[in-house]
C-alpha cells in the first residue's frame, strides 16, 4: 500500500498522526515514527473494529477513552477534580493501551517515575486506585450494545505498602508558635495567625477575597462565604468565621489589594522614602521557600502548613468544643451539617474560637500536646544547658 491511506497525516515535528472515522468510530492517535508505523496501527485497529461488527467481538477500547467516560459519569463527584489531576500523570504511560493492556507491569514504569519523583506511596497509591475503578466498572458495570462488559476481567493492581511512609499530623504547641511566627515574613506571618484562629485550609487563605466578606455587625466580626469551586470537596459553599485575633488580622490587611485579602510584595530595603517598586499581589501557596527557612530557624522539622489546621483541632478538643462544633469549623463532611448558617449557629462558632485565641491555663491537655510540650523542655535542656548532677556522700 502507498502512501495514500486515508486518515493518516504528516505532522509539523516529522511525525505521523491517525485521524479517521470508521462507522461512527473515530480512530485517533498520535506520535508515529513513520508513515508506515501509522499505517500498520491503523490496519490492526480497523481489523479490531470489524471483527466486532461482523463476528461479535468485544469492542477494544483503550483506557484514556475509557478514563474520558468515567469522567463524564461522575460529575458530581466529590473528588473528581482529584482523580482528573491524577490520571492525567498516568496518561503517558497507559492511555494509549487497549484496557486488557493495563496491568502491573505497564504500570510500573509510572511508579518507578513517581517513586525517583520523591512522591509518597500513598500518593502513588491514590492514583493507583483510581485506575483500578476504572477497569473494575469497566470489567462489571460498562456493557455494550449486545450485553458484554467493556473487559472481560479485571486485573489485580497492585499497590505500595504504607508502612513508614504516611506523615502523621505534626501540631504545634504556644511556644512553638511564639518562635514560629517572628521569623516569617510579614505576610506570610498573618496568614498563618489568621489559619491558627480559623482552621481554615491554606488554599482558601491564599484565595479569599474581599468580596466574600459578609460584615456581622452584631459581633463585631467577620465572616467569608467561600464559594464552592474554593472549597474542596465543591459539595457547597462554606463559611470561615473569624474570631477577634482573625479579625484584627483582617483590619491589618485591609486596603492592600482591591481583591485578594492576603497579599505580599518586595518592600525597599534601600532608599525607603520612596514608593515600593512592585504592587501587591496575591500568595500562591504558603509553603514555600520563605517558610521552610523559617520552620528551620524555629527548629520544627519539616512542619508543614496544614499542621496549622491540626493544631486549631487539637487545641479545639483541649478547650472542650464538641466533636460537631469542630467538624462544622474545620469544614468535615457530616450527615446532620446544615446548608445554610443561622446566626445562632455563627455565635456558637464564634464562641468556640474565641477559646482558642490564647494560651489557656488548665490541664485539659492531649496527649499530643503534653508529648509536643515534653520535647520543647528537652530541647531547651540541651546538653551543655543541663547542669550537673549533685554527688552524694
Amino acid at each position: 500500500m502507498g502512501q495514500t491511506t486515508r486518515g493518516i497525516y504528516p505532522r509539523d515535528n516529522g511525525t505521523w498522526e491517525v485521524d479517521k472515522w470508521w462507522r461512527k468510530h473515530r480512530l485517533r492517535h498520535s506520535g508515529f515514527g513513520s508513515f508506515e508505523e501509522a499505517e500498520r496501527w491503523l490496519i490492526a485497529r480497523l481489523g479490531q473494529l470489524r471483527e466486532v461488527a461482523v463476528h461479535g467481538a468485544r469492542e477494544i477500547r483503550t483506557f484514556d477513552a475509557t478514563a474520558a467516560h468515567y469522567v463524564s459519569l461522575h460529575q458530581d463527584k466529590v473528588s473528581l477534580e482529584t482523580e482528573i489531576y491524577l490520571l492525567k500523570g498516568v496518561m503517558p504511560y497507559i492511555g494509549a493501551l487497549e484496557l486488557h493492556q493495563v496491568h502491573d507491569n505497564t504500570l510500573k514504569p509510572y511508579v518507578d517515575a513517581r517513586l525517583q519523583a520523591g512522591r509518597a506511596h500513598k500518593t502513588i497509591n491514590t492514583a493507583l486506585g483510581v485506575v483500578r475503578r476504572i477497569l473494575n466498572l469497566a470489567a462489571t458495570s460498562w456493557r455494550d450494545d449486545a450485553g458484554r462488559t467493556w473487559l472481560d476481567k479485571a486485573p489485580a493492581i497492585t499497590l505500595l505498602p504504607l508502612v513508614g511512609f504516611q506523615r502523621e499530623p505534626r501540631p504545634i504547641t504556644w511556644a512553638e508558635q511564639r518562635r514560629l511566627l517572628p521569623l516569617l515574613p510579614d505576610h506570610l506571618a498573618r496568614m498563618s495567625l489568621f489559619t491558627l484562629n480559623t482552621g481554615v485550609r491554606d488554599d482558601v487563605v491564599c484565595s479569599l477575597r474581599w468580596e466574600w466578606e459578609i460584615k456581622v455587625p452584631e459581633l463585631g466580626v467577620s465572616v467569608f462565604e467561600v464559594p464552592r469551586q474554593h472549597v474542596k470537596g465543591r459539595r457547597r459553599t462554606r463559611v470561615v468565621v473569624c474570631n477577634s485575633v482573625a479579625q484584627s488580622v483582617i483590619e491589618s490587611c485591609r486596603g492592600m489589594h482591591d481583591d485578594f485579602v492576603f497579599v505580599w510584595r518586595r518592600e525597599r530595603v534601600k532608599n525607603v522614602d520612596q514608593p515600593p517598586k512592585m504592587p501587591y499581589r496575591p500568595v500562591e501557596r504558603m509553603l514555600n521557600t520563605a517558610w521552610e527557612r523559617a520552620r528551620a530557624a524555629a527548629e520544627l522539622g519539616d512542619l508543614h502548613v496544614h499542621d496549622l489546621r491540626h493544631t486549631v483541632g487539637m487545641r479545639l478538643r483541649e478547650a472542650g468544643v464538641s466533636g460537631e462544633t469542630i467538624s462544622d469549623l474545620l469544614w468535615h463532611t457530616t450527615n446532620n451539617m446544615t446548608h445554610h448558617y443561622t446566626m445562632g449557629q455563627l455565635v456558637e462558632l464564634l464562641a468556640a474560637l474565641e477559646k482558642i485565641k490564647a494560651e489557656q491555663a488548665g490541664w485539659n491537655k492531649s496527649l499530643t500536646t503534653l508529648r509536643l510540650e515534653h520535647e520543647e523542655r528537652r530541647r531547651e535542656l540541651s546538653p551543655h544547658k543541663v547542669p550537673a548532677q549533685r554527688k552524694t556522700a
